[in-house]
């Protein structure tokens, strides 16, 4: 399977980021994309130190630049623009996209939060 994507389209009324590598086709939305930021905002800075993102559903790709030969670099609409997106790392969340938003899904219910802005999760024990 190739690493480099074939093509790469952002659909911007959709808000879906279409990803070819070889045969394989991808689409990833701007949320998932954003709540999957390789960036230490994100990730964090060592294990077990990542920062659950909350009420993204609305989230907006303004546009997407390439990285050198080796990435790309998305600027959301929330000002989110640290990010380097590696064709691997894009790979990886593509071929893993369904693991990852389950998920993140339960870490949101875990933590009582939502995708949606100003939205409050009431949990009844």
């Amino acid at each position: 399977m190739h690493k480099i994507p074939s093509k790469i389209q952002l659909h911007k009324q959709s808000q879906h980021l279409e990803l070819h590598f070889g045969a394989a086709q991808f689409s990833l939305t701007a949320e998932f994309l954003r709540v999957h930021s390789p960036s230490a905002e994100v990730m964090g800075h060592g294990p077990n130190q990542a920062v659950l993102q909350i009420e993204k559903k609305a989230i907006r790709i303004q546009k997407i630049e390439r990285a050198g030969n080796y990435a790309l670099k998305i600027f959301f609409d929330d000002g989110h623009d640290s990010g380097i997106y590696t064709w691997s790392y894009l790979y990886d969340i593509c071929s893993k996209q369904e693991l990852l938003w389950n998920e993140y899904l339960n870490a949101l219910l875990k933590a009582g939060k939502s995708r949606e802005k100003d939205t409050s999760i009431v949990k009844f024990v």
